[in-house]
């Protein structure tokens, strides 16, 4: 019997082969959307999933609620891990994870440096192997991390530093030039989707700042991870960790400190935090796209109930013949489910083709390595067989009701009225459904570019244009440097301003700090921490409101404040501020400047309060303002001047506006995304508008032919066909119209500097929805208004 149908469905299938070709286009595009956007969101819910007891591991993060708003930040106190050890029995092991960098040199036989290369290392000890199960291929965590004096690095590493990962264990780098490390460990490259980047590691004993107590500082460098005992929740530490704050933070404090343990799953889809790995996809995207790819395959299902629905009338006869030979309704509904998932099943194929085809932009877009192989990846197969089941049932359950439910004697006299049953109002429903999507996307993807044109042009409060920032290091010979190496930067013809600084004004690196404001007592919020030296406010042309910019000193001092850290000081005016003092890193020093305010984070966060203040051994960058025009020759004259006088390091350098175009990475992948699949969408709706014109126009060659005879012009008899699609068009705008505005507002409403909405993105989407619909209909039916109405009537 199935074979009898299928034989059936694919004789159905070629006899209509403008339908099918109609349906499978706009399938299988639909498809392809789907399968590409479930690849991208498996991908990135893979994330850290490959440790053994990923259900117990956490990671534990600050958080600071203040007066006027809230503060998340990856990092924590430095002490904290080893506090935690102790205050909380329900965690099996706590461990810390320390970022810090700086050279490497690999040595030959004879003992030269054979390799010299920059690297991030992480500080960690016993217990993060423990929590994270890595596979060793040669050594053990016990010798890598609790002895003196080694290292364990991953397989690529090894490989890049010697040759091949066997000849890595007793192998000696050196490390800052001073420290002589033995290989005793090389453990497995940890995959792609991981959020600890780890490839070096070094012992959390040899870390020189592990003894620092202060619990009022905090870093986006160090972590800490915990893994839970058996059975306990995060529920279930919520009174240890109140003690726990209470225990150690001060109580004279306003800043209401605390710490959440953040699962692993969430860690990289929570972009309120961050990670080590700088990869981050909020839920709010992976929500987006799962709703854009069941937008286009509904789209796409209402293209085919259209078509098929419409074509109803032509399979009356059909129908009745099989009902009065003793064919049952089962048996009919059975019929045309096939031809719906044989139709869908073709369709299968031409999407995966298309998403091959599509996939390395995609893989480019994001910058991922997303790959499309069903024989390896079994939950693919599962997800693209469900598909097709799913596509085959929703698109055709209504027109198999329809047309299994004919009355077989009106159906051999070929006076079946879908229109009655329900089939011509379902029509202009779905069609109505169908546009509003459409212009949904069109309206939303308007709004959202304006934003990120928004974002391109608004003033930042600082000039970051053709700003190079280049590393430096900070041990201590290196500091007495900064000055020689500042002046001959200085000196090359072209460079205009050149700064010492921790950080630019806009960075992902930041450093706060409890302070006190004429007061023993600490204020209710932290402030961000910048070093900059005197040259910093013309470098990167920050306005000065009162007092004085930055003097030249090698320690603090002295400070400047923006205008947001001197309202939440309840000073009025910036000339109040001069004289103030603030206790800052343990001293009380004078305000002798307030600063414009300049966006020190993205547009998506409020302006931080911010302090300015100069130390030389605070410095890590040399800032360097150039002439456009001479942008490549400076560069390798600066990093020829930076060579000669650090040869024992690695330079590296970049521009301050990457850092910036940094921020809004995920906005311009979801902008593009969105301009894809809204083309997509609008080419699918073309695609069964033009489909269901033309059968319209077929049903009505007599209609258009009769008028025609009596006088009726090509222009009325288009006019005629245009008029009721253009009022289902009007229609789909007035339903998408309050579900953009709803959508966007909240979209919108995750940026501190934002677009005002109005009316013209909703505009532009009406007018390309009528644009598509006139010129579609209109195609179609003056075609059908110049045939020779004799051809039409010569039967009659």
């Amino acid at each position: 019997m199935f074979r009898l149908n299928l034989k059936i469905a694919l004789r159905n299938l070629w006899k209509n082969k403008g339908y099918t070709f109609i349906n499978i286009a706009g399938l299988s595009v639909g498809m392809a959307g789907c399968i590409l956007i479930y690849i991208f969101i498996s991908y990135q819910l893979s994330f850290d999933q490959q440790y053994t007891n990923k259900d117990r591991i956490y990671r534990v993060v600050s958080y600071w609620k203040y007066s006027d708003g809230e503060e998340f930040q990856n990092g924590v106190p430095k002490p904290l891990a080893y506090a935690m050890r102790n205050d909380f029995s329900q965690l099996e092991e706590v461990a810390p994870l320390q970022r810090g960098g700086g050279v490497i040199q690999v040595m030959d036989e004879a003992g030269r440096v054979k390799m010299k290369t920059d690297e991030t290392v992480f500080y960690t000890d016993l217990s993060f192997f423990k929590i994270f199960n890595y596979k060793w291929l040669a050594g053990t965590p016990e010798q890598s991390v609790t002895e003196p004096n080694t290292v364990a690095i991953s397989r690529k590493t090894a490989i890049r530093y010697f040759g091949n990962w066997q000849q890595a264990i007793g192998k000696t780098i050196v490390f800052k030039q001073v420290n002589q490390l033995k290989v005793s460990g090389v453990f497995e490259d940890q995959p792609e989707t991981s959020s600890n980047p780890v490839q070096i590691v070094l012992a959390y004993s040899g870390y020189k700042h592990r003894q620092l107590k202060e619990w009022g500082s905090v870093s986006s460098g160090s972590e800490c991870y915990v893994l839970l005992k058996d059975g306990v929740k995060p529920a279930d530490l919520s009174g240890t960790m109140q003690a726990f704050i209470k225990k150690y933070y001060s109580a004279d404090s306003d800043v209401k400190e605390s710490h959440f343990f953040q699962s692993l799953s969430d860690i990289h889809v929570d972009e309120r935090y961050g990670n080590f790995a700088g990869k981050n996809t909020s839920m709010r995207d992976i929500y987006g796209l799962a709703a854009i790819g069941l937008l286009l395959l509904l789209t796409a299902c209402i293209n085919f109930i259209n078509l098929a629905t419409a074509q109803a009338i032509g399979r009356s006869k059909e129908v009745g013949i099989r009902k009065v030979i003793g064919g049952n309704r089962r048996e009919l509904l059975t019929q045309f489910f096939t031809e719906t998932i044989t139709l869908s099943f073709f369709a299968l194929l031409l999407a995966c083709v298309i998403t091959e085809a599509a996939l390395p932009a995609l893989s480019g877009l994001f910058e991922d390595q997303l790959s499309f192989s069903p024989v390896n990846q079994p939950a693919l197969i599962g997800f693209m067989l469900l598909l097709v089941l799913f596509v085959g049932l929703l698109a055709g359950v209504y027109p198999a009701v329809v047309l299994s439910g004919f009355n077989p004697v009106l159906a051999l006299k070929n006076k079946v009225n879908v229109g009655n049953s329900g089939g011509g109002s379902l029509r202009k429903v779905l069609v109505v459904v169908q546009f509003a999507i459409t212009v949904v996307l069109i309206a939303g993807t308007l709004i959202i570019l304006q934003q990120m044109k928004y974002m391109r042009e608004k003033p930042l409060g600082f000039n970051s244009s053709a700003i190079a920032m280049a590393y430096l290091p900070n041990d201590s010979l290196s500091v007495s440097k900064f000055e020689i190496i500042k002046a001959r930067v200085a000196a090359l013809p072209g460079v205009s301003a050149v700064s010492l600084c921790s950080f630019g004004p806009s960075s992902s690196d930041n450093k706060t700090s409890n302070f006190s404001y004429n007061s023993s007592r600490d204020m209710d919020f932290m402030v961000n921490t910048k070093a900059g030296d005197e040259d910093y406010f013309k470098t990167f042309g920050l306005s000065v409101l009162a007092g004085r910019s930055l003097s030249k000193s090698d320690t603090l001092k002295e400070l400047v404040i923006n205008e947001t850290l001197m309202r939440k000081l309840n000073i009025v005016k910036p000339e109040d501020a001069i004289g103030q003092h603030i206790t800052l890193m343990g001293k009380k020093v004078p305000i002798v400047g307030v600063v414009k305010d300049f966006i020190n984070k993205s547009l998506k966060e409020g302006i931080s309060p911010i302090v300015l203040y100069n130390a030389k051994n605070s410095m890590s960058e040399l800032a360097v303002k150039m002439d456009t025009r001479q942008i490549s020759t400076l560069m390798l004259q600066i990093e020829a001047i930076w060579n000669s006088y650090y040869p024992n390091y690695v330079y590296s350098s970049s521009f301050l506006d990457d850092h910036i175009r940094a921020y809004y990475e995920s906005e311009v992948i979801m902008g593009t995304l969105l301009k894809i699949f809204a083309g997509v969408i609008i080419f699918i709706a073309f695609m069964g508008l033009f489909g269901l014109i033309s059968f319209v126009a077929t049903q009505k060659t007599k209609e258009l032919a009769i008028r025609k005879v009596l006088g009726a012009t090509t222009v009325e008899l288009v006019s005629m066909l245009n008029s009721s699609f253009i009022k289902l068009i009007l229609l789909a705008n007035l339903v998408a119209w309050p579900i953009t505005y709803m959508l966007v507002s909240r979209w919108l409403s995750g940026y501190a500097y934002r677009i005002d909405l109005n009316i013209w993105p909703f505009m532009v989407a009406m007018i390309i929805s009528l644009l598509i619909t006139v010129l579609t209909v209109s195609l179609r039916t003056y075609q059908a208004a110049m045939a020779n109405p004799v051809n039409a009537l010569k039967n009659e």
